[in-house]
């Protein structure tokens, strides 16, 4: 009698175990929106201050003064959100909490590059050094998240970084940010959008005993 009882229990335990694990990796499954929005406003950003500096319509940062503006705007969001609205507690996993750290590390190194090109580093360096933590960063994500689309982009997001190293002209320049961001923060949003959709679908129709 104890010894099924023991049996069982060592049962449950495996198997409370492998619910664990398996909701660990559900929650850890990104929708890639967040990377599909920055990514979109990155790549506008870009092409819109490559279109400004051949026609002359506004300061050269002016484009990117607006994405600051907009980067503000969304921080100051998520901010009252996290201190002031009355939300529901979650249990948060290892790598949602390992993110969230990331995540302030990323924009406080980006914030030293923006100083860096104020204190004369220069646009044109200061971008190809920026295109370099992306890939970082985006290397990062794709190896927790074991997303293999992001941890390609990562190299070839670095590749971009690197020949805009070798360019002295803003223009070219942006054009190499646009389509850094395009390989490695877009192409992968949308892939991990679908797979987010269909892995979705695929529990929707399971609860649902389809």
């Amino acid at each position: 009698m104890h010894d099924n009882e023991k049996e069982l229990s060592q049962e449950e335990s495996l198997m409370i175990i492998q619910q664990m694990i398996n909701t660990a990796k559900h929650e850890q499954k990104d929708d890639g929106k967040g990377w599909i929005a920055w990514g979109w406003m990155l790549f506008a950003a870009s092409i819109l201050t490559v279109i400004n500096l051949r026609y002359k319509w506004f300061d050269i940062f002016f484009f990117w003064n607006m994405f600051g503006a907009v980067t503000l705007i969304v921080m100051v969001v998520e901010l009252v959100k996290v201190f002031l609205m009355k939300r529901t507690t979650r249990v948060k996993t290892y790598t949602k909490t390992l993110f969230e750290k990331l995540n302030a590390g990323f924009f406080i190194c980006i914030m030293f590059n923006i100083f860096a090109i104020n204190l004369g580093v220069g646009p044109a360096k200061g971008f190809a050094l920026l295109i370099g933590l992306y890939g970082f960063w985006i290397l990062i994500y794709g190896t927790a998240l074991d997303f293999k689309p992001s941890v390609i982009a990562s190299f070839i997001t670095w590749a971009f970084g690197f020949i805009a190293l070798f360019q002295t002209k803003f223009e070219v320049v942006m054009l190499l940010h646009a389509g850094a961001v395009l390989v490695g923060y877009i192409i992968p949003g949308h892939i991990a959008n679908r797979e987010f959709k269909k892995l979705t679908g695929r529990k929707l129709n399971q609860s649902a005993g389809v």
